[in-house]
């Protein structure tokens, strides 16, 4: 400004200085285009504003002056985003350009738009950042150029509009990252290499840790559990006293044979001692005889029932069990499980692998478990046998039940303990890995 220029009336300044700091506090893009498009009519009174955004050789409508989001497909926007494209044109690079219709030769279907929906004059008012490159388009429709004096006041806040511009679109970059063709292509090449890298095959299972030499202990006769002599986990000898069942009922049994015994023995006396006087009491003898033998051998079989009421520990370990309080009272059968006695020296894994997480498996494969108890230090083991069919577990799942050894002898691998094993098998490629279980999935429900 030279000093024989007029200076700027106070209020101007106020004004430019509001609109920057408006400008500046604006959070996103369209909230800029908004106080671009709505906030300069004190400044200048026109009959619309128009912000577009420069994409490539075209633009984009932001913001129209009156509208909060100009979303709406009227005849007029739709008009406005064909004519968008010949004013991409129209406007150079720098100042901003005053185009009136009755200079600039219009096509016509620009020209019959321009006849119904716009004034005399637009001003373009180009939106740059700081390295000359144009962000967007500010158009004003006017009825006549505004004052040459104007546009060297309005440059400053046009710079800042710019400034802002500029940053808000960056951190929109930075949020909306999406690769080009060069990049999408680069990426699945290096996708397609990383399926094909070999990796080993694995899956997870519940384990418990048993014994290899453990032994069934089950109810003899049937009865009812009477006592629990050994307490769980209790370590046991050969012939140690494990549990008594009842025998109430076979005492009673015993004493009603003893004496039908003692009856048929009378009865064959009294045929015997008739038979010589009476021919006809020698074909009693017989039946009666027949009779006597059949309650013996009755007595007898009860008899040997009472001795195995005492169940006996077979060989020396650990007595393995729930509560006893869960057995006193309780009706067995025979065949029916009460506890196992298993030898805690030689711990082993018991793992119960779904179906649906089965891999292929061989004997010897390794075998690594992490205890609930102790997950810092896991064991390790190989496969030593695995089931063919698959079984429902406790807890409904239907698995295939492996045991796996234990290496070395350590402290905390005690009988009971559970876990999660993780089992290896061989080595496969990485897409087939990630995909085996969806195109099972994808073969069950297809049937493909």
């Amino acid at each position: 400004m030279t000093m024989n220029e007029p200076l700027p009336h106070p209020n101007l300044l106020l004004q430019l200085d509001a609109l920057r700091d408006k400008a500046m506090a604006a959070e996103t893009l369209p909230a800029l285009a908004f106080s671009m498009a709505n906030d300069l009519y004190p400044l200048l009174p026109f009959h619309q504003a128009l912000v577009f955004a420069q994409r490539d050789s075209s633009l984009e409508l932001l913001n129209v002056s009156g509208l909060a989001r100009p979303s709406e497909d009227s005849p007029y926007l739709v008009w406005l985003r064909r004519a968008s494209r010949w004013l991409a044109a129209q406007v150079p690079a720098g100042e901003p350009v005053w185009l009136s219709q009755d200079k600039v030769s219009a096509p016509e279907e620009i020209a019959e738009g321009w006849n119904e929906w716009w004034p005399a004059g637009l001003w373009c008012v180009p939106v740059e950042d700081r390295g000359g490159q144009r962000l967007g388009l500010l158009i004003l429709l006017l009825e006549q150029e505004p004052p040459a004096m104007f546009w060297p006041h309005l440059k400053g806040l046009v710079n800042t509009w710019g400034y802002c511009w500029a940053a808000l679109s960056r951190r929109r970059r930075l949020g909306r990252w999406w690769p080009n063709r060069k990049q999408l292509l680069l990426g699945l090449i290096v996708l397609g290499a990383l399926l094909l890298l070999p990796v080993r095959q694995t899956a997870l299972a519940p384990t418990e840790i048993v014994s290899r030499q453990a032994q069934i202990i089950s109810s003899p006769i049937d009865g009812v559990i009477e006592q629990i002599q050994v307490r769980p986990n209790q370590p046991v000898d050969a012939g140690t006293p494990l549990f008594v069942l009842d025998e109430t009922t076979l005492r009673s049994r015993a004493e009603v044979l003893g004496k039908e015994v003692m009856v048929a023995d009378a009865e064959l006396l009294a045929a015997s001692q008739r038979a010589f006087d009476n021919p006809q009491s020698k074909n009693e003898l017989t039946l009666l005889e027949g009779r006597a033998q059949q309650r013996r051998a009755e007595l007898a079989a009860v008899q040997a029932q009472l001795k195995r009421t005492q169940v006996l520990s077979p060989r020396a370990g650990v007595a393995v069990f729930s509560d006893p309080n869960d057995w006193l009272g309780k009706p067995v059968v025979t065949g029916e499980r009460i506890m196992q006695v298993a030898d805690p020296s030689q711990p082993a894994m018991l793992i119960q692998l779904a179906v649906a997480d089965a891999i292929a498996l061989e004997p010897g494969a390794e075998v690594t478990l992490f205890l609930t108890a102790y997950p810092l230090t896991p064991l390790k083991g190989k496969i030593l046998e695995t089931s063919y069919q698959a079984r429902p577990s406790d807890e409904g799942v239907v698995a295939y039940r492996l045991l796996a050894s234990i290496e070395g002898e350590p402290a905390h691998a005690r009988l009971g303990l559970h876990g999660t094993a993780k089992l290896y098998g061989g080595r496969v490629m990485l897409g087939y890995y990630l995909l085996r279980r969806p195109l099972a999935t994808l073969r069950a429900w297809s049937g493909w």
